[in-house]
């Protein structure tokens, strides 16, 4: 019998908008991957899972578990059993077969780190407020030489796209342009270090949690 702690399921809440799938293994670190393989996540948590199970649809084993105040959770092979805490209700839940989870196969390493900055949480809440506002579904990270390091929300395939900016940094180490979408920040709560590869990838790490992101750039 063991029960998840708040954070969790924090943690699954969170790779549940990554993916609705996920595999997790033995032991206290879990991982996922998007459908489209551009947005990998790791988390070390607070708990340890002493069997290895898929879950299809996370949201719905997350829905499953608020059915309850105070679930454990009971493994056995193929299913859990979710109890509420002292008795008088529970509930069966089965596993996926995990041929059919998408689930990351390697780890991955930056290839080099060409820009770091620190992405706090205040400033991730006014980017997704603006791209909401605005209507808009991209995010540049550009540089000047010993200038400002700034995040500009906008629609690049409009000219006359209404943009937002937020500085995010000072003394860039060179010129520089990187693209992402708003929709690929699927972020925890929280400050992050950032680090920007030229080779198409980046890496945010949270500053006060043992979770971390690798996202695509995209295209320039």
């Amino acid at each position: 019998m063991m029960q998840l702690s708040g954070d969790t399921r924090d943690v699954l809440k969170n790779f549940s908008t990554i993916n609705q799938n996920l595999m997790v293994k033995s032991g206290n670190t879990i991982n996922t991957m998007s459908a489209m393989k551009n947005i990998v996540a790791k988390a070390t948590i607070p708990d340890t899972f002493s069997n290895e199970f898929a879950i299809y649809d996370l949201n719905e084993f997350l829905s499953a578990l608020s059915l309850f105040k105070s679930p454990s959770l009971d493994f056995a092979d193929k299913s859990v059993k979710l109890n509420e805490e002292g008795g008088g209700s529970s509930l069966n839940y089965f596993f996926s077969d995990p041929s059919v989870v998408t689930t990351p196969k390697t780890e991955i390493t930056m290839p080099s780190v060409d820009v770091e900055f620190t992405f706090t949480q205040n400033a991730f809440i006014d980017i997704q407020k603006a791209s909401a506002v605005l209507g808009v579904p991209d995010v540049v990270l550009k540089g000047t030489a010993g200038g400002d390091i700034n995040l500009t929300v906008t629609d690049r395939k409009n000219e006359t796209s209404n943009d937002f900016s937020i500085v995010v940094g000072e003394n860039s180490p060179t010129d520089f342009t990187y693209f992402f979408k708003v929709e690929n920040l699927k972020l925890l709560g929280g400050d992050y270090k950032v680090k920007v590869s030229d080779k198409g990838i980046s890496h945010f790490a949270h500053v006060n949690k043992q979770i971390e992101y690798f996202i695509a750039l995209e295209a320039k």
